[in-house]
């Protein structure tokens, strides 16, 4: 009995992947437990495999259809893929910028298929990767904030270094060519900040959340400004340190261990680089408010953030979605995204004056593929440092983050303000000299 359920199983397996195939048509394979492969399109030629590794781990999504119910069994192998990236994959599904997705009567088609797997059992996976602690920041007190961005960035310098650029540079590249590579892309990044910014030397800097060092110091060196950089990871700390001093820089870049709600004095330019996705939606007014009062009367002041679409009209308020939940338990715990609106207002509430915002999402969805392919080509390395299970969540986070920009899931905008409408801002009259 047990040798014909088992048949049985597979026979399931293979008819359910041939009605996906017929529907999705992909360029892509399901091996199963047995080691048959079965095509999921019409004519298969390239590398890309999905493998389940046994009855039990479509029992368990079947019992539990969750999306981290889903991730637990692909960091434990259950699911798992190869010849490729999540972006491959997921490109096939969004054709003419449209998602393929199963209709009404093909789902039950396939959910019919279904029923050999309902009682199948899994082996318990283990669910030791995420943070242990409330991940959606809601209640967050000042002293969270540092085991938030610990938990995120304190994984290994060595991990960052296989898919950053050399400067070790963590937010969205700015790509004058669409085929230049991620160090290119970065380098010009760095220089369209300070060239926003209006550097000049004699400026003192502010980096909120300056990372492994690379803006601080380019604009130090570039432009002749006096720099100080905050960041609340240690590691990226004793990083920024040592290339400060390794460049000859000690005397014009300092970076500190602080959170952005302690600085004081004021300083003729300020930066915040994705560092505004952390702070929490509740927190925003008081952090525009902050800073205000650290940006001299002259200054400006420049936020570049990941955004989300402006929410609908609703009498009711929704909770997190699934990949957000996913995102804050495994990799981002206590970060919350703003839309560009809000975020707009709130900079005017606090009295500074927009003068210029400008979208980059297409730059964050090709940022994200580079990062990927290069983390997926570094494999064995990845594993070395931070162990196979923290790899495999961050390979299939990039590439989902990827797909999310390219599909305009996610949004990012760089906004320029000044400090207020009441004297004239710092800038040119047009934007010429920011393409000089």
């Amino acid at each position: 009995m047990g040798k014909e359920k088992a048949e049985r199983q597979l026979e399931a397996a293979r008819s359910l992947a041939n009605e996906l195939g017929a529907t999705l048509n992909l360029d892509a394979s399901l091996r199963l437990w047995d080691g048959s492969r079965v095509p999921l399109g019409q004519n298969v030629t390239g590398p890309f495999e999905f493998a389940i590794a046994g009855p039990g781990v479509i029992g368990s999504l079947l019992r539990r259809p969750t999306l981290d119910n889903f991730i637990k069994h692909y960091v434990e192998k259950g699911i798992d893929f190869s010849g490729g990236t999540l972006i491959d994959i997921g490109s096939q599904l969004n054709r003419g910028g449209r998602s393929v997705k199963l209709k009404g009567r093909e789902a039950l088609k396939i959910a019919r298929k279904l029923s050999p797997f309902l009682l199948a059992r899994a082996d318990d996976v283990a669910d030791d990767q995420g943070f242990a602690g409330e991940i959606t920041g809601k209640r967050r007190k000042t002293a969270d904030n540092k085991d938030y961005i610990q938990f995120h960035y304190d994984l290994s310098n060595e991990f960052y270094a296989l898919f950053l650029d050399p400067e070790m540079v963590y937010s969205c590249a700015y790509f004058t060519d669409w085929n230049n590579d991620i160090a290119q892309a970065q380098a010009d990044k760095l220089e369209m900040i300070c060239r926003k910014l209006r550097l000049k030397e004699g400026d003192r800097l502010l980096d909120i959340g300056c990372g492994w060092g690379g803006l601080i110091c380019h604009a130090a060196k570039t432009y002749g400004v006096t720099a100080h950089g905050i960041t609340l990871s240690q590691a990226q700390l004793d990083f920024a340190r040592e290339k400060i001093k390794r460049m000859g820089l000690e005397d014009r870049v300092t970076v500190e261990l602080k959170d952005y709600s302690m600085m004081s004095g004021q300083f003729d330019k300020i930066a915040s680089i994705g560092m505004y996705e952390h702070i929490g939606l509740k927190n925003i007014p008081a952090y525009m408010s902050k800073m205000q009062r650290l940006l001299a009367p002259d200054g400006l002041f420049l936020n570049h953030a990941i955004s989300k679409r402006a929410p609908k009209q609703s009498w009711f308020k929704k909770g997190m979605r699934p990949e957000q939940k996913a995102i804050a338990k495994y990799i981002f715990p206590g970060g919350e995204l703003d839309d560009i609106g809000h975020s707009i207002v709130a900079m005017e509430r606090a009295g500074f004056e927009v003068q210029d915002v400008e979208a980059w999402r297409l730059h964050y969805a090709r940022t994200c593929k580079l990062w990927c392919d290069r983390l997926t080509a570094n494999k064995d390395e990845a594993i070395k440092y931070v162990g196979e299970e923290k790899y495999r969540i961050w390979v299939a986070y990039l590439a989902g983050v990827s797909l999310a920009f390219s599909r305009g899931t996610l949004r990012l905008f760089q906004t320029l303000v000044s400090k207020n409408a009441k004297r004239p801002p710092a800038i040119p009259p047009t934007r010429a000299d920011l393409y000089r």
